[in-house]
């Protein structure tokens, strides 16, 4: 039968592409129950944008398991690093932030980790709690773990190398300190996506270097973004976020290729590799539309951050406009006044922007020039025209943004 550790490393073990090494974590499982204390498992994330989106539900998913097994979650805060800028995955280091974006997007992190974390077995630390207080002798003294071979073996650090492109001494340090978060916090487990493995491999060796039995890494897949293509990320423009209304999540959701929807009901979803098989071969049997599939795995992840009400309204609301070509029945209203409304004084690419369909007169341009912006059904082709605009008229841009017009005095 069996062993309790057993049981545990079998569904730790779900879904993880590097593992160093399950017999370690074995042996923090024995040694951890019969000390009766649950196992301190680290995930870092810099609050480099105010959301989070599915991308980082994929961790989060694994560290709720650790929590259902009686683990407790150690959620550290970049606060202090994402004011360094880390390259993992990237040819060049990310724009680091100020102190005042930090603290604006770090805000905002806690209450929508809780939508996946249980907060009684969650601590949360932010690293500039130690980092910040760090002389330069301890910085120093940090440094001499580390060595210049050992940072040029990790990958994009080592491209970058080869194709002369510069690569600056804060660069280095990002890996460094983020190791030491694993020190400080006593880490016995760290969490990452594929990309973060050069920097959890260095956490467990700054924590021997500081006498401590080394941390346990498990990496997980980067889940792509809408456009199955590049990983999820918020730069990138391919995100679904967590917070978003549910109306867009199902809509974009929907716009994920067929081979693609796979992905979200494996690394989201967490769907038990029995079932997904078996709705995979009902796929490919034609036992089941592709389509009635990726609705199911849509409202499933709608109903996960906004409720099964919610999520049954986005589906209803996205069929009635893109099954039964009908406009939605709620929409956001932009307010004209009568002159403008009467012609000749509002252009469309201000009207556009004004009513929150564009992010600036280009984006609008753009959209009109790919044909993506309609007024009651009509095809604008003109960026510059300024028709009349009858109260109650319907502007569309894409497939999923409306507004409705409002004439004023």
């Amino acid at each position: 039968m069996p062993s309790e550790a057993d049981r545990q490393l079998e569904l730790l073990g779900r879904r993880a592409v590097d593992w160093v090494s399950p017999e370690e974590l074995r042996a923090r499982l024995e040694a951890a129950r019969a000390e009766g204390r649950p196992l301190r498992v680290k995930y870092g994330a810099d609050p480099s944008a105010p959301d989070l989106h599915l991308g980082h539900v994929v961790g989060l998913n694994k560290l709720r398991e650790f929590q259902d097994l009686g683990h407790t979650v150690v959620f550290i805060v970049g606060d202090f690093t994402a004011r360094i800028g880390d390259p993992s995955g990237r040819s060049q280091t990310r724009r680091p932030l100020s102190a005042e974006e930090v603290r604006a997007h770090a805000e905002t992190y806690q209450a929508q980790v809780f939508r996946v974390l249980d907060p009684a077995r969650t601590e949360v630390r932010y690293n500039s709690e130690w980092l910040g207080a760090m002389r330069f002798e301890d910085v120093i003294r940090l440094s001499a773990q580390a060595t210049v071979a050992q940072m040029l073996a990790r990958e994009d650090f080592a491209q970058r190398f080869r194709a002369q492109q510069p690569i600056s001494l804060v660069e280095f340090l990002y890996p460094l300190v983020q190791a030491y978060d694993s020190v400080v916090v006593r880490a016995d487990v760290e969490l990452g996506g594929t990309d973060q493995l050069f920097n959890l491999l260095l956490g467990r060796e700054l924590q021997k270097s500081f006498g401590q039995p080394p941390q346990t890494v498990l990496t997980l897949p980067l889940l792509e973004g809408l456009d199955g293509a590049q990983k999820m990320s918020k730069s990138l423009g391919n995100t679904v976020g967590v917070t978003e209304p549910p109306e867009e999540v199902f809509g974009k959701l929907m716009s994920v290729s067929d081979g693609h929807m796979w992905r979200f009901f494996d690394l989201v979803l967490c769907e038990p590799p029995e079932r997904l098989a078996a709705l995979r071969a009902d796929v490919a049997a034609g036992r089941a539309h592709p389509r009635a599939v990726k609705e199911e795995m849509a409202r499933r992840i709608a109903a996960r951050f906004h409720g099964a009400s919610a999520a049954r309204a986005a589906a209803e609301a996205f069929a009635r406009v893109f099954s039964r070509h009908e406009n939605p029945e709620a929409m956001p209203e932009v307010g004209v006044t009568a002159a403008e409304a009467a012609g000749g004084g509002l252009r469309m690419v201000e009207l556009l922007v004004r009513a929150g369909l564009a992010e600036s007169r280009g984006a609008a341009r753009r959209l009109i020039t790919q044909g993506a912006v309609r007024l009651d059904d009509r095809r604008v082709d003109d960026a510059l025209a300024a028709p009349p605009l009858p109260d109650g008229a319907v502007l569309r841009a894409g497939r999923r943004r409306f507004a409705r017009i409002r004439v004023g005095a």
